[in-house]
């Protein structure tokens, strides 16, 4: 699996031939688009698009949305989704920290989790991530001074930092919270 990150929330994932956007920038090309908030930035390149709460089947990754809080009170999708024997959880702009105990149930057994900086604060999205045991973090939607102290907040002092991340399942195995600082492409 390759994850690229394209700038604030929006992340490409790909996997052979299948590629799954979530919330894209541009027009991007894909088989399956995610969206947190409503948008009409779709075209016909954005293949299967989801912009709501709900289960979906497509092209075999699972996909479960929940319903929550976002940036201005808009409603904000969060997404469990499972992809290559992963399960990536997707915060989307989530800007309260405090999630239903009906959504806490089904964020278990999180590989990786796209987790939002700015919406929340720095501390409000660290004690969130670790309450979601992810083993791996990858921060979004962020400011280098709170990322700064973002970092500061997990003890992290030298994260690591990719343009990409290509992983596998197996990769995980013993990981438990790192840090992943993605560039934009």
């Amino acid at each position: 699996m390759i994850v690229s990150y394209q700038g604030g929330e929006s992340f490409k994932i790909s996997q052979g031939n299948l590629n799954l956007v979530m919330n894209p920038k541009a027009k991007t090309s894909a088989d399956v688009t995610l969206f947190s908030q409503a948008s009409s930035e779709t075209s016909e390149k954005s293949g299967f698009v989801i912009t709501g709460p709900g289960e979906y089947e497509v092209k075999d990754i699972s996909i479960k949305g929940f319903l929550s809080e976002g940036t201005g009170k808009k409603i904000n999708t969060i997404y469990m989704v499972g992809f290559e024997g992963m399960n990536l959880c997707f915060l989307g702009s989530l800007n309260n920290a405090t999630l239903t105990d009906d959504i806490l149930e089904q964020l278990e057994n999180i590989d990786i989790l796209f987790l939002p900086i700015d919406t929340l604060d720095p501390t409000s999205a660290y004690k969130l991530a670790v309450s979601l045991e992810p083993s791996l973090i990858v921060p979004m939607l962020y400011t280098g001074e709170s990322l700064k102290k973002f970092l500061k907040e997990a003890g992290e002092n030298s994260p690591s930092t990719e343009s990409k991340l290509v992983i596998k399942k197996k990769d995980l195995e013993g990981k438990e919270g790192e840090i992943m600082v993605l560039t934009q492409e």
